[in-house]
């Protein structure tokens, strides 16, 4: 979640570009910022699913007492847009709390129910102990330095916030690259050359700017998350954001009958040309744990044949409380034609024995990839159970058919789920850094801080060569030393009918880097079932870099390769003291990975390069393209 600002009872609670540092929780003697998707104010959810247990049996959505509740609704037609020329003002240097925004400092506890709790999944005793991956710098790596914090912050003539981390969003097709972080926008050909922006999204979507610094100053709506997708079957691009609206006057998020959150969609089969804006109001949706307005936290995306799909968890705009996934279906090739079309929505969702799902990732599907034909057309999803942030070793893989009947007046999709049983993956730890110069920390008294690796939820899905294709963080024990993070990969075989969803494992495994770290890992395969993982190195014998690895169902994952060098440690605000960090600087929140027309599989990863920076952070991100 990127900065924001919300009033409650007369104080402020501050985002950090998804994921905020400001307000933390404390879990397993881990320390976690709520912007992990606000996960902690999911707390009673997740005590409860604690205390039923997670079972490893299918499960036909509808059996259980309460849901799946399905509704449809339609999209909203929001204007057209183009990503202009980038506009650059000041990197702000002495904005003083309008730089970030009011924040409130509040530790809360995840609560538990005593004496009903069970224990964890899979003993502490088995964190996973795989052999490292040899590090090596490939011969030549063809990259770029894509949108840096510095950009984003001057965009929109400087009337944006200095924001960590950046969320990128990816996508390559028809000779043009896209690229979104929090909070703009950027288009360029495949040798790196810009073509348009960086642009604020906030103005690329029509809206507000984040904040006019004028006398008094003007706030916009708080937006989050992007995305960016290119569906080859369609020829059009895809971006998407969370919205929420916000008083001009005070920044804070409107609450009760003043309240609205929408997803912003964004079409175009020319990313240099004129996009079609449009939304999905998700105000109301959410309820499975209490009353909304609500906001769709984090929305994931994907696409089959016939859909295109946005997963989001719902929370309370007013509390933060957790009120449940949700699923929406929208026809693809209407939405790719910028149509006003309908949207099918599932709430009231649940997986394994827990009474809730939370963060199901939709499958893609790469140019030139078979789509899941079966039933009618099928759309698969993938979701972790680590909700207790210890150790488990399932996942859950969902089957959405009958998807051709999207394009009916009258759509009749079928959902299911089931427990396949993986290898073990759970909560990482922060990641340390190479000790370097730090301006920022030097100036405000503090240690060089670590690295945030949040926590095991999926990073992105491929549905490719038959198969379905994923990573996460997961805490991993090295050959040497103490544990570290590391990249959990999946490969699994889905088979499906209109009543059921079951997977085996294909092949399952880790990127370790001994004493260093793999943070963030997104997985991109080609129609040829042949994959790149794209993370972030870091360590003691590391600043943070760009690097890979390759992927495929028979060797598994190769050495860990470098594509860029980090120049320098992360410096940025959210991890000091000063501005109410708590020596954790945020990072990620996702990395991307995408296959082209031809098969190359691009990155987009963040790290620290060797170029100006704004006063208070130096993230940047490169891009770059590998032939597996």
């Amino acid at each position: 979640m990127r900065s924001g600002r919300v009033h409650m009872c007369a104080v402020s609670l501050t985002f950090v570009k998804r994921k905020t540092t400001v307000t933390s929780f404390q879990t397993k003697k881990r320390v976690m910022t709520a912007g992990f998707g606000v996960l902690a104010s999911a707390a009673a959810a997740l005590a409860l699913a604690l205390v039923l247990g997670l079972g490893a049996v299918p499960i036909v959505l509808g059996q259980n007492a309460t849901g799946p509740q399905v509704a449809t609704a339609q999209l909203t037609f929001e204007g057209t847009t183009t990503i202009s020329a980038g506009v650059s003002g000041s990197p702000g240097q002495s904005n003083g709390a309008l730089e970030f925004g009011p924040s409130l400092n509040v530790n809360t506890s995840k609560p538990q129910i005593s004496g009903t709790v069970k224990p964890a999944r899979v003993p502490a005793n088995q964190v996973p102990r795989p052999p490292s991956n040899a590090i090596v710098t490939p011969n030549s790596v063809h990259g770029f330095n894509g949108i840096t914090h510095r950009d984003q912050r001057v965009s929109d003539n400087g009337n944006q916030f200095s924001l960590e981390p950046p969320d990128q969003g990816l996508a390559v097709g028809n000779r043009f690259v896209v690229e979104a972080v929090n909070n703009a926008i950027a288009v360029y050909d495949p040798a790196g050359n810009l073509l348009a922006g960086p642009m604020a999204l906030n103005r690329f979507f029509g809206l507000r700017s984040e904040i006019v610094r004028s006398s008094p100053p003007v706030f916009g709506p708080f937006v989050s998350d992007p995305r960016v997708y290119f569906d080859k079957d369609t020829n059009a691009f895809f971006t998407t954001e969370l919205e929420i609206d916000t008083n001009p006057a005070t920044g804070n998020f409107l609450t009760g009958a003043a309240a609205r959150s929408r997803t912003l969609v964004a079409v175009t089969r020319d990313p240099t040309s004129t996009w079609t804006v449009l939304s999905n109001d998700t105000t109301n949706d959410g309820g499975q744990f209490g009353q909304c307005p609500c906001f769709g936290d984090q929305p994931l995306i994907g696409a089959d044949a016939n859909g295109f799909y946005i997963s989001t968890n719902a929370f309370s705009i007013s509390t933060l409380s957790f009120r449940g996934a949700q699923l929406y279906a929208i026809p693809k090739g209407a939405l790719a034609a910028g149509s006003i079309t309908t949207v099918v929505r599932f709430n009231q969702l649940t997986e394994a024995d827990a009474p809730f799902a939370f963060s199901i990732q939709p499958a893609s599907t790469p140019p030139g990839g078979a789509f899941a034909g079966t039933s009618n057309g099928t759309e698969y999803f993938v979701s972790a159970l680590d909700f207790s942030n210890e150790l488990d070793n399932r996942l859950v893989v969902w089957a959405l058919t009958n998807t051709a009947s999207l394009d009916t007046p009258a759509p009749a999709l079928q959902l299911t789920n089931a427990v396949v049983n993986t290898e073990v993956y759970g909560a990482p730890p922060s990641a340390q850094q190479k000790p370097g110069t730090t301006p920022l920390a030097d100036s405000v008294g503090n240690h060089e801080e670590l690295v945030a690796s949040n926590d095991d939820r999926l990073q992105q899905v491929v549905f490719a060569d038959g198969k379905l294709w994923a990573a996460l963080n997961s805490v991993v024990k090295p050959e040497n030393g103490p544990v570290r993070v590391g990249a959990a990969w999946f490969i699994l075989a889905p088979t499906s009918t209109s009543r059921s969803v079951s997977a085996t494992v294909a092949n399952q495994g880790y990127v370790v880097a001994n004493q260093n770290y793999v943070l963030f890992p997104a997985v991109g395969v080609n129609a040829a079932g042949k994959g790149v993982i794209s993370f972030t190195l870091v360590g003691p014998d590391f600043f943070p870099s760009a690097a890979f690895a390759t992927l495929d169902v028979v060797n598994g994952a190769g050495d860990v390769q470098i594509a860029a060098v980090g120049a320098l440690p992360d410096d940025g605000f959210t991890g000091y003291s000063a501005f109410n960090g708590a020596r954790v600087g945020r990072w990620g929140d996702y990395s991307a990975a995408v296959a082209d027309e031809s098969g190359n599989i691009w990155l987009a990863t963040e790290y620290i390069p060797n170029s100006p920076r704004t006063v208070f952070a130096n993230w940047g991100t490169f891009v770059s393209n590998v032939i597996p």
